[in-house]
């Protein structure tokens, strides 16, 4: 599993224990002819897990297979690998690797017609149209064995899963030193999947309903966010996403994720995050003294305003009190700014101030007309949840917390 900064010097440890592809089997053809705008979504959606820095050479190849069923591209770096399956018309069986990153830029500029790809001895050929280029290839036989997919935990609805996959990724770390924190933290109990994370600033919370294969299914994964939102991404195009979560010795610490994409399909694996993940779930206990009602377009475009002569660092001030919310930033000698905004208030009037960063991104991944907030004290975090209506109980399936800024007095 991934654990630290110092995983990367660990890993090369095992590195020589995964599976290369045998000699005998080295491929002598490849040959095939698809339609461009196919190929091209499906080399850079492949491409996109391939390293900028790769440890070992062939890790920025992406590797062709050809079969009667079909062609086959993929990509690994150790840690998360891709794999796309789509239909083309294949004349020979056989295997090659080229540049992924250098493919993909190739077919993303060619004309719209058909692409014809070929395995000429050790250079690859990609024609289309007028349009003729030569790739040199990579020792195939020293590319490692993509991981299998685990066995099915489960299928949840493509877009319901990339919409949570957003909003939970919203309060996620970026800090890569801090490597826990840049993952989303799956919780697989029965028809049920909640996502969470937290970089100690905000925290979220998604529920989502989903299709086990077993009914008493209970597993947990932490997946790094980064990872997750853009395979929750592309998989939009299908009607389900499988999830595999990996369990016992065969494949541990890993998880998939597999959806149809026009006529083929997409599957991705990645090796989880390692460590304790703080208890987000209990944040959002507490009861609240003062509730407030906001507009979210309106809030959202005054936080922006106001946000302008907030330096860095420094927070935006909401003051909630007799059905108004005022919004201010900037102090003393610096540029200042305010803006009022209806609101419904129940509850003691409250002041707090929040990294307006922090607040936009929480809000960004509300869809809802109005938003909900509760806050207990000016010193502890608020929750914020999206409503239909002003008045209607908060929308426990997503919520959002975030931690206030000391105020200048």
């Amino acid at each position: 599993m991934r654990t630290s900064p110092g995983y990367l010097t660990h890993r090369f440890a095992w590195q020589d224990s995964i599976p290369r592809l045998p000699r005998s089997e080295r491929p002598h053809h490849v040959k095939f002819r698809i339609d461009r705008d196919t190929l091209a979504d499906a080399v850079a959606w492949t491409a996109r897990s391939l390293p900028n820095r790769p440890s070992v050479p062939v890790l920025a190849g992406l590797l062709i297979e050809t079969a009667s069923d079909g062609l086959t591209l993929s990509g690994f770096d150790y840690e998360t690998s891709t794999r796309a399956t789509l239909p083309a018309e294949v004349s020979a069986d056989g295997r090659a690797l080229v540049s992924g990153r250098l493919l993909a830029e190739i077919v993303k500029s060619l004309p719209a017609k058909p692409v014809d790809v070929s395995l000429d001895g050790t250079k690859v050929q990609v024609v289309c149209g007028s349009a003729r280029f030569t790739l040199q290839t990579m020792p195939v036989e020293e590319y490692p064995q993509l991981p299998e997919m685990p066995t099915a935990s489960g299928t949840v609805k493509a877009d319901d899963f990339a919409t949570a996959v957003a909003q939970a990724s919203a309060a996620a770390g970026r800090d890569e030193m801090l490597p826990l924190l840049t993952g989303v933290r799956l919780e697989l109990e029965g028809s049920t999947i909640s996502l969470m994370a937290t970089d100690r600033f905000r925290a979220s919370l998604r529920d989502l309903q989903w299709y086990p294969e077993k009914a008493d299914l209970s597993a947990q994964a932490l997946v790094p966010a980064r990872v997750l939102g853009e395979t929750a991404r592309s998989l939009t195009a299908g009607g389900d996403v499988t999830i595999a979560v990996s369990s016992g010795d065969a494949g541990d610490g890993l998880i998939g994720f597999e959806g149809v994409v026009g006529n083929g399909t997409r599957r991705t694996t990645t090796r989880l995050l390692e460590g304790d993940f703080p208890r987000v779930r209990q944040l959002f206990q507490a009861a609240p003294e003062t509730v407030a009602y906001v507009e979210t377009h309106s809030f959202v475009d005054s936080v922006k305003r106001v946000a302008l002569v907030a330096e860095r660092n420094t927070p935006v001030r909401l003051s909630f009190s007799e059905g108004q919310l005022l919004l201010e930033a900037g102090s003393g000698d610096e540029a200042q700014a305010s803006e009022s905004l209806e609101a419904t208030i129940t509850g003691p009037d409250i002041s707090i101030g929040f990294n307006p960063t922090y607040l936009l991104e929480g809000l960004a991944v509300m869809s809802d007309p109005v938003v909900h907030l509760s806050f207990t004290q000016h010193t502890k975090p608020a929750a914020i949840s999206g409503v239909h209506e002003i008045g209607a109980d908060p929308d426990v399936a997503f919520r959002y917390l975030i931690m206030p800024v000391r105020l200048q007095n």
